[in-house]
Formats: C-alpha cells, sequence, structure tokens
C-alpha cells in the first residue's frame, strides 16, 4: 500500500498522523522513564529492607539455629534479587531510553523536512493555478470587451435612420464609423491574445497538476511512510529489546528464588531442638519424691523449729526448688559466658571472676564440662603453637652453628629454655584439666607423666642431628604440633572429639589466613618438606609471621606453603594499610 496512490487527498491528515506517531514515542519515553525509577524504587526499598533486618549484635547468638541462618540466607537472596531491578532499571536507560531519544529527535527533523518539501510543492501548484484564473479573467474581461466594440459597430453601420441634422451635426460620419471598426478589430485582438495566453497557462497548470499529484507528492508522502514505518519497527525493537533485558535476570532472579528455597528446606528443627539443649542443659539429676512430712509424729508442737536438722532431701533449705534458685543464678552468667560457639579460651580465662571456681564445681554440671573442655582446647593451642616455636628454635640454632655468618647460636639458648619452661607449665596446667574433666565425667585421673622438657635434650638434639644443609642455606621448620603426652590415656565421648575437631580447624584456619605480601630479593633452595623454594623477585602471600626464628610461612602462586628465611624476603603487612 502507497500512501501517495491511495491517500493523495490526505495530505492534512497524513502530517497529523505522522505527529501523532512521534507523540506516542515520546510517551513510550515517559513510560520507561517512570518504570526505571519505579525499578530503581522498588530495589532501594528491598535492600533496605534487609538492611533492617540484618542481625544485630545482641541477637547474634540467635543465628546458631537453622531458623534463623536460614532466614539471614534468604534475605541475602533478596538482596541479590533486588540488584536484578537495578541491572533492568540500568540497561533500560542505557540503551532503550538513549536510542529512543535519538530516534525522537530524527523523527522531527525528518517530519519537518519532509513537510516542508510538501509545502514548497503545494505552493507551486497554488501558484499556477492563481495564475492560471488571472488568465482566465483576463480572456473573459477582454472577451466582452470586443463583443461590445462588435455590437456598436453593427449598431452604427446599420443605423441608417438617422435625419440629415444629426448627419451634419457629425460630420466626420465616416471617421466615427471607422473608429468603431478599429475599436472592434482591437478588442478582437486583445480576446484572442488572451484566449492564447489562457490555453498556454491552463495546458502549463494541468501539466504541473499532473506532476504533483503522480510524482511530486506521491514522493514526499514515501517519504512520510517510510519515517513511519521505520518508527513503528524501531518502536517494535525496543519492546522486544525491554523484554529481553527482563528475561536475561529472570535466570538469575529464579536462582535467587532457588535460593531462598533452599535456605527454607536447610531448617532442621531437630538440629535447632540438640542446640538448644546443648546450649541450656544443666546436667543436675531430676528431684527424687518429695518425703511426706509427718507434724503430728512430734510429742512437742514447739519441736517443728527443729526440722531444718532433718537429712538432707527432707527440710526446705535443701529441696529441689531451693538449689534450682540458686542454680539459675549461677546459670545466668554462664549462659552469657558460653553462649558464642567460637568464644575464645583468651575471652573465658578473662570472665572468670573470684565467685567462679578454677574447676568450675560451681556451674552445673554440663556447662561445667564445656568450660573445662574449652579450657583444655585452649592450652593444646598454647603448647601446639610454643612447640611450634621450639622447633623453629631448635633448627635455626642448627643453622647458626653450621653457618656462624648468620648468626651466634647462643642467643638462642635462653629463649629454647624459657620456651621449654613455658611447655612444662602448660603442659601440667593440661593434665590438671583433664583430671578436672575426668572428675566430671566420673572417669579415672590422667597419670602425671614426666613431659618436661630439658635443656640437656634440646641440645643433644641439635648436636646428634644428621641434617646436611648447603653453606648458607637455612633450614624450615614445619610448623605442626607435636602430640600432647598421655593425651590417649584420656577418654573422650564422640561429642568431645567433635568439638576439638571443629576448634583445631577454627585454629587452623586462623592461623593461615593471608596477613600481607612479600617479595624473595634472594633465591631459596628448600631442602626440607617444611620450606618452600623461591626464585628472586617472586611474589609470595604471607600467611604467618615470623616468630622470632628467623623464619616466615608463605603461600606461593600454586598454593604451596612452607618457610622460607625472613632475611631473604621484603614484607608487607595489610595491618599497616589501616594505621
Amino acid at each position: 500500500m502507497n500512501w501517495g496512490t491511495e491517500l493523495w487527498d490526505q495530505y492534512d491528515i497524513v502530517a497529523d498522523h505522522t505527529q501523532k506517531g512521534i507523540d506516542f514515542c515520546e510517551r513510550y519515553q515517559h513510560f520507561l522513564k517512570e518504570r526505571c525509577s519505579i525499578e530503581f524504587e522498588y530495589a532501594n526499598k528491598l535492600k533496605k529492607l534487609v538492611k533492617n533486618y540484618q542481625p544485630r549484635k545482641k541477637d547474634e547468638d540467635e543465628y546458631q539455629y537453622t531458623w534463623a541462618n536460614g532466614f539471614q540466607d534468604m534475605i541475602k537472596e533478596l538482596h541479590d534479587l533486588a540488584g536484578q531491578h537495578e541491572v533492568i532499571a540500568e540497561n533500560t536507560q542505557s540503551s532503550v531510553m538513549k536510542e529512543l531519544t535519538v530516534l525522537i529527535a530524527e523523527l522531527k527533523a525528518d517530519r519537518k523536512k519532509y513537510l516542508l518539501d510538501g509545502s514548497k510543492v503545494q505552493e507551486q501548484l497554488k501558484v499556477s493555478k492563481a495564475q492560471l484564473e488571472k488568465s482566465r479573467r483576463q480572456y473573459e474581461k477582454s472577451f466582452k470587451e470586443s463583443e461590445k466594440a462588435l455590437e456598436a459597430y453593427r449598431k452604427a453601420d446599420a443605423d441608417i435612420n438617422l435625419s440629415r441634422a444629426e448627419v451634419e451635426k457629425q460630420a466626420k460620419y465616416k471617421q466615427y464609423l471607422e473608429a468603431h471598426r478599429n475599436q472592434m478589430m482591437l478588442k478582437g485582438q486583445q480576446c484572442e491574445k488572451c484566449k492564447n495566453d489562457y490555453a498556454s497557462q491552463l495546458q502549463q497548470t494541468n501539466t504541473q497538476q499532473r506532476d504533483h499529484f503522480s510524482a511530486l507528492m506521491p514522493q514526499v508522502f514515501q517519504q512520510l511512510q517510510t519515517m513511519d514505518e521505520n518508527r513503528i519497527n524501531r518502536q517494535q525493537e525496543y519492546f522486544k529489546q525491554c523484554s529481553s533485558i527482563e528475561r536475561n535476570v529472570v535466570p538469575i532472579i529464579n536462582t535467587c528464588i532457588d535460593g531462598m528455597e533452599k535456605a527454607a528446606s536447610s531448617i532442621d528443627a531437630k538440629q535447632d531442638s540438640k542446640l538448644v539443649v546443648d546450649k541450656y542443659k544443666s546436667g543436675f539429676p531430676m528431684p527424687d519424691d518429695i518425703p511426706f512430712d509427718d507434724l503430728s509424729s512430734s510429742p512437742f508442737p514447739e519441736s517443728n523449729s527443729n526440722h531444718h536438722n532433718t537429712p538432707v532431701g527432707t527440710t526446705k533449705s535443701n529441696t529441689i526448688s531451693g538449689r534450682t534458685s540458686k542454680n539459675k543464678t549461677k546459670r545466668g552468667g554462664i549462659m552469657n559466658l558460653f553462649s558464642g560457639s567460637k568464644t575464645s579460651v583468651t575471652k573465658i580465662i578473662g570472665l572468670l571472676t573470684d565467685d567462679t571456681k578454677e574447676d568450675f564445681s560451681d556451674l552445673p554440671p554440663n556447662q561445667r564440662r564445656k568450660a573445662l573442655q574449652k579450657k583444655i582446647d585452649g592450652f593444646k593451642k598454647d603448647i601446639g603453637r610454643e612447640t611450634a616455636e621450639r622447633e623453629g628454635m631448635l633448627k635455626m640454632k642448627e643453622v647458626y652453628a653450621k653457618n656462624p655468618a648468620l648468626g651466634d647460636p647462643a642467643i638462642l639458648d635462653k629463649k629454647i629454655e624459657e620456651n621449654a619452661q613455658k611447655l612444662d607449665s602448660l603442659n601440667a596446667e593440661l593434665r590438671k584439666f583433664q583430671n578436672y574433666l575426668a572428675d566430671a565425667e566420673g572417669k579415672q585421673h590422667i597419670s602425671g607423666s614426666d613431659d618436661s622438657i630439658s635443656h640437656s635434650t634440646s641440645e643433644g638434639s641439635v648436636q646428634n642431628s644428621n641434617v646436611v644443609s648447603a653453606p648458607g642455606t637455612p633450614q624450615a621448620q614445619h610448623a605442626v604440633y607435636d602430640s600432647i603426652p598421655d593425651e590417649d590415656a584420656m577418654p573422650q565421648s564422640i561429642e568431645q572429639e567433635q568439638v576439638e575437631q571443629i576448634e583445631q580447624e577454627e585454629f587452623e584456619e586462623d592461623a593461615f589466613q593471608v596477613i600481607g605480601t612479600c617479595r624473595a630479593v634472594y633465591k631459596f633452595d628448600a631442602d626440607n618438606g617444611s620450606s618452600v623454594s623461591m626464585e628472586e623477585n617472586e611474589e609470595m602471600a604471607v600467611i604467618e609471621i615470623d616468630q622470632g626464628d628467623g623464619w616466615t610461612r608463605v603461600r606461593r602462586k600454586d598454593d604451596s606453603e612452607g618457610f622460607v628465611p625472613t632475611s631473604y624476603i621484603q614484607c608487607h603487612f595489610y595491618d599497616q594499610d589501616e594505621v
């Protein structure tokens, strides 16, 4: 369908139609603008909602339960879902709205140009028609004057009834008649000329009119039609583009919804019930039946006041209610002390008051076992750390003995001695609390074997070592924890072993986090399993600082870990950036 042939006489209507199309584009642009505003507002409100329901510090204790963790995971997914609505708005603004603005400007410019061309073509036809009308009027006027002159000549020539007096008055009658004849001929010539001009202008106007309706205006109509169809096609592309923008985020939104469903599925009522039991169980046995206090058996009523001397379990002061009241007072502090599953041993020791006994015997049985186990785990960590430090100092002393240029081995003797004293003290404390735990669990005590670390043994181990290293090449230590003497003699329940394993994993995770970066100044070749080789100028991550033994634990880019000499590297620690 061609507008030029089908709508040849509807130019004004076509002009209005194209303007309505541009107005619709602008309206669609306003729609997208408001849509993006709503998406941004919705995303911001969702994120604000998630922020308002983040766990507060006072409520952190609740987030060990699956129902609380499930909710936390759900609002995290909701936060990601809100981000996808922001993506919809941002992509719509950056692509669709930007291109639509350019399209509207192009449509306005093209429509103005095409309408101007149409106005020129129509003006030319209008001028031609005006000239034709002027020629026709001139021809009509000339024709009337010619007819009038001819009529006057005929009248003068046919009037033979004039009197002699009139003839005499008009002495020049012949001249008068000749004048009428000349006037008639002149008007006739003028009429003929106007007739020819009119015919020529008519032919010219008809030709221009044919060109106007068959070529010039159809070209304008075709340009307007092409412009409007282009607008429609571009709008179709924008509609599809908006749909594609939303379709692209649907998989991510579905992933967020799947995450919410997974968070809901992770809730385990049985596990939460077990956590409640583990957290609040006192360990006290259930009370026995209350004995009957027969007051009538006493011959003297006033002797009722001596009931306080009755055996335990029969007096009011020793009833389960009184004991429970006392324990509730103590348990309140215990719950606050051991509510967190990752409470460090240092914090536990620091929170002990004068009212808390060393063996925690004033606590409920279950809480006492937990407190003692935490103390034991803390001592094990300290022993492992001191043992690793001792190994490093012994290896460093051996390196200094073989390579005096690196340092004097005698300067390490005092540190090794202090380390041995610390290990003896920690082992003694460990055995003591293991015995406390055995008492709490009704098990046999752990025998106090001789775990002291003598200086002669330390020195002998250095002297009798057969490890050979290249000259000038230090040997690295291996940061593993020695087994605690007689530790296998202490039986443990499955629950205690799980707790110990979790605490050990947490300690290892904390111990080997990346704390900085380093660059190798010199090349180093590892000569044992605990050290790691490095090339000059190699960049590595620092995961354990020098403990005073001259060795730093690093992690290479291939994820291999080990010790390298501190004097061989240049370190930069992250905590320096925070200062």
